[in-house]
C-alpha cells in the first residue's frame, strides 16, 4: 500500500484519538523546578503565538506521519547514509531553510536564525539504522500498527525535526537565539558518534543540545553510559596442524583470554557490563591458527570504572598470551588493542535549565514523567563536553527498536514536536517575550 495511503486509512478512523485526546497526569515531581525558569516558562507558553503554533504542530501531524513513513523507506544502513541525507536536505529546504547544507561527515545542517543575540542550541535525530543493506524497510499497516525496521528509531526524530522547522517557518515567532538543526549520521553501532562529533568539532560555539530519538515520550535522558569498544587482535606464525605441531596458536590464546573475561565481576552500581560480541580468525581445520581476533564491548555509567574495565582486559588478554607461549616451544603469540568505540560517560544536572524546561513542558502537555534516564545517545558527546544535552523521544508509541519488527502507532504523537517545541524556544528566548535560559558557553 502507497505511504500516503497506509497513513490516510489510519487516520481517517482514528482522528479523534490519535489528535485531541491528550492524557492527563499530575504534575511531575522528579526534578525540581526554580521559581524564575517557571516563570518564564509560562510567559512563553500563554503566548498567543506559540498557542498558535502549537496548534498548527497538533493539525499538521498526519502529514508529519506521512513524512515519517517516506524516511523510513530511504534504508540507511551504517556508513551509506547518503540517500536518506540527500532526501532530508531536500525536505529542510522546501520547509524554510534554504541555505541548509551536507557537510563533510554526511550530516544534514539548517540553521533558524535569531536576532543574533543569543545562544546557539543544537536539535539533532540520526539519519542512520542498525540494520545492513538488504533490509527491507517497506511500511506496512498490520492489525493496527506500521511495521518497518528504523519506523521509530529514528525516522521518527527526523519527522519532528521537520515538524519544528515548518513550524517555525509558518509562524511570526522570532528567537533571539540561533536554533541549528541537524540530521547526523553515525549514531547506531560502529559509527562512533561521527556525525555529532564532526557537528561539535566543526561548531564549537554550540551552548545546548537536544536528541531527539525513539518514541514513547515517557523519559528525559540527562546521562549518559559511556563505552569502549576494541578488537583484541591475536598474531603468531601460524603453521600446518601436524607438521608444525607445537607451535602456539592465535586462536589458543584468544581463547585462554576470553575465558579469563568471562570472569570477570562488575559492580550493579555503577552499573557496568562487557561482552565479547563476536569472533573470527584461523585459516582451516587443518591449520595452527596464525591470527584470532574478537570485538568486545566494554560500558559503565562511571568513568572509572570504564577505565578499570578496559585495563583488566587488556591485562587478561597479555596473560592469555603469555600462558600461551609458555605452553608451547616454538614461536610467539603478541596481542594488538584496536579501539573501534569511544563513547564517552557524561551527565546533564537537574539544576540546568534544560532539564527543567523539559519537565515544566511534560507537565505542560499532561505527560507523565517516569524517570530521569541514563542511555547511550548522542547526547553522550556533548554531555562529556560539559555542554547541557538532553535526550527526549519523538512521540507516539512503539516497539522492537533494533529488530526487522520493529512498530509504530502514532497515537498522541503530536506532543513530540511540541515537546521540543516549547523547550527549545525557552531556551534561546523570544525577541520582545523572554530571554534565553541557555547560557552562551563562551561568556
Amino acid at each position: 500500500m502507497h505511504t500516503a495511503n497506509l497513513v490516510r486509512s489510519f487516520f481517517i478512523g482514528l482522528t479523534t484519538l490519535v489528535l485531541f485526546n491528550p492524557p492527563s497526569h499530575g504534575q511531575q515531581n522528579i526534578v525540581p523546578i526554580d521559581g524564575n525558569i517557571r516563570n518564564i516558562f509560562q510567559t512563553i507558553n500563554e503566548d498567543n503565538e506559540i498557542q498558535n503554533t502549537l496548534r498548527y504542530i497538533l493539525n499538521s501531524e498526519p502529514f508529519n506521519i506521512q513524512e515519517q513513513f517516506r524516511i523510513t523507506e530511504i534504508p540507511a544502513p551504517p556508513f551509506k547514509e547518503q540517500r536518506r541525507a540527500e532526501y532530508y536536505l531536500q525536505k529542510m529546504k522546501e520547509r524554510g531553510i534554504e541555505d541548509a547544507y551536507i557537510d563533510s561527515e554526511g550530516n544534514v545542517i539548517g540553521i533558524h536564525k535569531g536576532t543574533g543575540e543569543g545562544p546557539t542550541l543544537l536539535i539533532a535525530a540520526h539519519l542512520d539504522t542498525v540494520f545492513p543493506e538488504g533490509v527491507d524497510t517497506t511500511v506496512r499497516l498490520r492489525s493496527g500498527r506500521y511495521y518497518a525496521p528504523g519506523i521509530g528509531d529514528d525516522s521518527r526524530g527526523l519527522a519532528v525535526l521537520l515538524s519544528l522547522i515548518s513550524a517555525l517557518n509558518e509562524s511570526e515567532i522570532q528567537t533571539i537565539g540561533d536554533i541549528m538543526f541537524a540530521g547526523n549520521v553515525g549514531e547506531e553501532g560502529r559509527g562512533d558518534l561521527r556525525g555529532v562529533k564532526a557537528i561539535f568539532r566543526d561548531h564549537p560555539y554550540i551552548d545546548g543540545f537536544i536528541s531527539i530519538d525513539g518514541v514513547r515520550l515517557n523519559r528525559i535522558t540527562t546521562a549518559g553510559t559511556g563505552s569502549r569498544r576494541f578488537e583484541f587482535h591475536f598474531k603468531g606464525p601460524g603453521g600446518h596442524s601436524f607438521g608444525a605441531f607445537g607451535l602456539a596458536s592465535a586462536i589458543h590464546a584468544m581463547g585462554r583470554a576470553i575465558a579469563k573475561i568471562s570472569e570477570f565481576e562488575t559492580p550493579s552500581f555503577p552499573k557496568t557490563t562487557f561482552t565479547i560480541g563476536t569472533i573470527e580468525g584461523g585459516t582451516s581445520v587443518n591449520s595452527i591458527a596464525a591470527d584470532g581476533i574478537f570485538a568486545i564491548d566494554m560500558r559503565s555509567n562511571d568513568r572509572g570504572e570504564l577505565e578499570r574495565l578496559e585495563l583488566r582486559a587488556k591485562e587478561a588478554a597479555l596473560e592469555a598470551v603469555a600462558e600461551e607461549n609458555t605452553r608451547w616451544n616454538n614461536g610467539e603469540i603478541t596481542v594488538e588493542f584496536n579501539l573501534i568505540g569511544d563513547r564517552p560517560v557524561g551527565k546533564t544536572s537537574t539544576e540546568n535549565p534544560i532539564v527543567q524546561i523539559a519537565a515544566l513542558a511534560f507537565d505542560e502537555l499532561g505527560l507523565e514523567l517516569l524517570e530521569l534516564g541514563t542511555s547511550s545517545t548522542d547526547s553522550n558527546l556533548p554531555m562529556s563536553l560539559g555542554i547541557p544535552s538532553i535526550t527526549i523521544a519523538g512521540g507516539g508509541n512503539g516497539g522492537g527498536a533494533h529488530s526487522p519488527g520493529e512498530w509504530f502507532i502514532p497515537i498522541n504523537s503530536h506532543f513530540g514536536p511540541q515537546t521540543a517545541f516549547l523547550v527549545a524556544l525557552s531556551l534561546v528566548g523570544l525577541n520582545g517575550i523572554s530571554y534565553p535560559l541557555l547560557n552562551e558557553l563562551s561568556d
